[in-house]
Parts: structure tokens; sequence; C-alpha cells
């Protein structure tokens, strides 16, 4: 059985600090918190940014100083950046085609400034065009088209992230055409309302739609972050954790770091008889070897 590699993700866009204050929420604390998981078994740090409030940030300068201080300490952890900040917008209230105050629609070239920047081995591209809370989350096919041209130009592989089964049909229409590049790395995200529901039936679906050679992280968020796990695992995928996908053990328990969950995770997976990849073991496999 091959190792299983663990993305730790670290804070997201959602999760609010007032929810969880062991959130890391400044460039100082995500760097502090994402070498933390690092060192508990993540391979992968999946990263975002954020204001000093706790509000998500897109500025290049929070982007530079994270990457900055975990490679102060850290140079094998494989660092995948976000790309989703940008591609929301609300309808305003008196005119639907004007945007309303929660919109943060940027151009391509804006939404991945930071990776043209700072060139990650790494960097998600969402495939979604959904109802998000109670906005709309934007990705047409010309915009991921041209996001995905300035991602490979500068050197960074694109993990793909599928929130529901048109998503998938999207990867495999630009696999074919030539638009993206296979084997594809691909991510289910499995338990935003309207995407696809976080069960086991749903995971084995999408998986089974996915492209025979796709390398591909399962996982769930909130309660189901460890059943999702879990299944990801049985089913043969890499699995991801971390407090922006979960923010308490239990309902009562809050979440501590980031650190205790990739070691619950790394738990989970030597239970199931697995072993978790080191980040050198990642790199091979995700053909980044320097």
């Amino acid at each position: 059985m091959a190792d299983t590699i663990i993305t730790c993700a670290v804070t997201g866009s959602l999760t609010r600090p007032e929810d969880n204050a062991n959130l890391p929420v400044t460039p100082e604390e995500i760097a502090n918190s994402a070498l933390e998981a690092a060192d508990a078994g993540a391979a992968i740090l999946h990263l975002h940014v954020r204001h000093a409030d706790g509000r998500p940030s897109m500025e290049l300068d929070h982007y530079r100083e994270m990457v900055r201080l975990i490679r102060a300490k850290n140079n094998d952890v494989i660092l995948n950046i976000t790309t989703g900040p940008g591609g929301r917008f609300q309808p305003g209230e008196d005119d639907p085609k004007i945007a309303g105050p929660r919109t943060n629609f940027v151009t391509a070239e804006r939404r991945v400034e930071h990776i043209v920047d700072l060139k990650p081995e790494i960097c998600t591209l969402d495939l979604n065009t959904m109802t998000f809370g109670n906005e709309i989350v934007i990705n047409t096919p010309p915009y991921v088209k041209r996001m995905s041209e300035i991602i490979y130009d500068n050197g960074v592989r694109p993990e793909f992230e599928l929130f529901d089964s048109g998503d998938i049909n999207l990867l495999r229409d630009f696999l074919e055409a030539g638009v993206f590049r296979g084997p594809p790395l691909a991510s289910l995200v499995l338990g935003v309302k309207y995407g696809f529901a976080a069960t086991p039936e749903t995971m084995f679906f999408a998986r089974s739609m996915l492209p025979r050679d796709a390398i591909w992280t399962g996982f769930g968020i909130g309660r189901r972050a460890f059943p999702m796990l879990a299944q990801a695992f049985v089913l043969g995928g890499h699995v991801r954790i971390g407090m922006e996908d979960t923010i308490k053990l239990s309902k009562t328990e809050l979440v501590k770091s980031n650190a205790e969950l990739v070691e619950r995770a790394g738990g989970v997976i030597n239970l199931l008889g697995g072993t978790v990849a080191s980040a050198g073991y990642a790199r091979k496999v995700l053909n980044l070897e320097r």
C-alpha cells in the first residue's frame, strides 16, 4: 500500500476566529501553525492569508511574509497556496446586475498575482460555479482557462478543487482539450451546502468520475471531517485536515492547533493499516522533485 499524503489546510477564509480563538490569523501565526503541522506529519500545507481582524485577505505582502517565515525554518514541506479568494459575486439588492458589498470578484490575473510572485509548488484552482452562502462563486470555463495558463506558465502545478459532479466534467473536458495537463491533481470537497454531500456513497461516486490517472485527495468539513478522511483513505486517496475544515474535535471540544488535527489524522491512517507520507515521498509521487 502506498504511503498516504496528509495536506493540512491551516486557516482558510470562512472559519471565524470568534468561533475558535486558536485559529491562526496573522502571517506569523499562520506560518507558526503551518510549521507545527509539518512537524506533526503534514507533507503539504494548504495556505490562505487573513487581515489582522480575521477577514480573508488577498494582500500580496501577507502571502510574502507567511511564505518567508515558513521557508526560513522548513524548505522541505510542499506549499499549496489558494487562488480561491476573488471569485465571489453578491447580486445587489436594488439591481442584481450591480455587485453588492460582499462581492470580491476580480480578474483572473489578480486571482493568481501571488502565485506569479511566489511560485509555490502547487496552487489550488477552483472549478466550481455555485451558490455559496448568500453569494455566488463564479469560475466560468474561459476564466478558469486563463488562470490555468498563468499557473502553468509560472511552473506551478494546479490542484483542481471539485465541489460537484459538473466540476469533474469540466476537468475531463479541459484535459481532453489540452487546457489542463495530466495526470491531474484533484481534490474532492464534500460537505459544502449545494455541493457534494459528505457521505461515503458520494465520495465513491465522485472518485468513480475522476480520470483514471488522477492523483486525488478527499475531505469533508465540520463534523464530517474525520469520517471523510477515513473514507478517502479506504478508497485509495490522500487526505486533508486542518482548521480551515473543522474547528471542533467534538460538540464540546475545540481544536487546539493544526498539529493536533494532523496528529489525529496520522493516527487514523495508522489504525487503518496505512503509513503517512513524508514530504520527500510526496514530492516524488507528485512529480515535484527539485
